[in-house]
């Protein structure tokens, strides 16, 4: 990524990434009853991102195959946020892990 960019949609794609891990360690502890909305909140900012990488791409700033590797990386994440979600559905009474 050149060295302008690296520092406006690169900081901001980093900071997002790092929000995201941070969510959904939270979400792993959190209560039955909140994990639902944390997970849809893990979602979304994964959504976030995938729209900043795309755009990212679309502007030149990273080449296909870059794009390639981290939108599938991206895509295996999001499976996983909906497998989450779908199992929480499905399985409301499973044990809850706390801090």
């Amino acid at each position: 990524m050149p060295k302008g960019n690296r520092y406006t949609i690169g900081v901001r794609i980093e900071n997002k990434l790092l929000d995201l891990a941070e969510l959904a360690y939270v979400t792993y502890f959190t209560e039955k009853d909140k994990k639902l909305q944390k997970i849809c909140d893990c979602i979304l900012l994964l959504d976030t991102l995938k729209f900043l990488i795309h755009i990212t791409w679309e502007a030149k700033l990273i080449s296909h195959k870059q794009y390639e590797i981290i939108a599938e990386k991206l895509e295996e994440i999001g499976k996983m946020f909906g497998g989450w979600k779908r199992n929480l559905e499905q399985n409301p009474e499973k044990k809850n892990r706390t801090l």
